[in-house]
């Protein structure tokens, strides 16, 4: 709640704090909505119930939905970006405990945007939200009626595609991923659908030595990303 008062004031429609709660967390959420103008209105933990799926940690809010770009900010990106941006593209992914990790992975590792199909994907929920911790508000999200055919023009514009897949031969430790870059992580259960994986310049795995034969996806975006993070930081 503190990332979105800070970054997106005018996304909060309604904001409600526990009654009779004095901890600091809530304190600095009352400094911030005070500082931005948005009035507080104050509830019990029963009212705060009722508004929340989940624990609300004696915050609740009402908010418009977030700000999504076209595919047309990519290439804006592109042209104008000093350095060679990196892109996280989830194909399939419906879970929101996984988006909002992604997405807060993404934001620890400088991801320039997270691409999505806009069907067959979880979008900007309040699950996500809270999961993300301020990363949905800091990290541009692109929505895309055809993800391949987004793909193939991002590679026509010299971004390099690559793609998790379990039964690839490389180690994502083996390929480059320096320079203009989409890193490309299906859902769990299917991974890359086909012609998402048509559009992949290489396939890299991770090396599993136990008995399970993947990881959860927004831990193998993780690993992905951060292997990125240190090829591009030379180090």
């Amino acid at each position: 709640m503190q990332s979105l008062l800070k970054s997106s004031p005018e996304r909060v429609l309604q904001l409600r704090l526990q009654r009779n709660r004095t901890d600091a967390r809530l304190q600095k959420v009352q400094r911030l909505a005070e500082q931005q103008q948005i009035a507080v209105q104050w509830s019990t933990a029963d009212e705060l119930n009722k508004l929340v799926d989940g624990r609300h940690q004696g915050v609740a809010a009402e908010c418009a939905e977030g700000e999504t770009h076209d595919e047309n900010y990519l290439f804006e990106l592109l042209a104008n970006s000093a350095q060679a941006p990196l892109f996280l593209v989830l194909d399939g992914v419906t879970d929101p405990h996984n988006l909002g990790a992604c997405l807060r992975s993404a934001d620890g590792a400088g991801v320039a945007a997270v691409i999505i199909p806009r069907d067959n994907s979880v979008g900007i929920t309040p699950v996500v939200s809270k999961v993300a911790c301020g990363a949905a508000e800091t990290v541009p999200l692109v929505v895309v009626t055809n993800l391949a055919r987004c793909l193939e023009k991002l590679r026509a514009a010299g971004v390099w595609t690559v793609g998790a897949a379990g039964e690839a031969e490389a180690l994502v430790y083996d390929i480059d991923l320096k320079g203009p870059l989409a890193l490309l992580l299906g859902a769990e259960e299917r991974g890359l659908r086909r012609l998402t994986r048509e559009q992949c310049d290489h396939l890299a795995k991770l090396p599993m030595a136990g008995g399970v034969s993947s990881l959860n996806v927004s831990v193998a975006t993780g690993v992905f990303l951060y292997e990125a993070v240190r090829q591009r930081s030379g180090r």
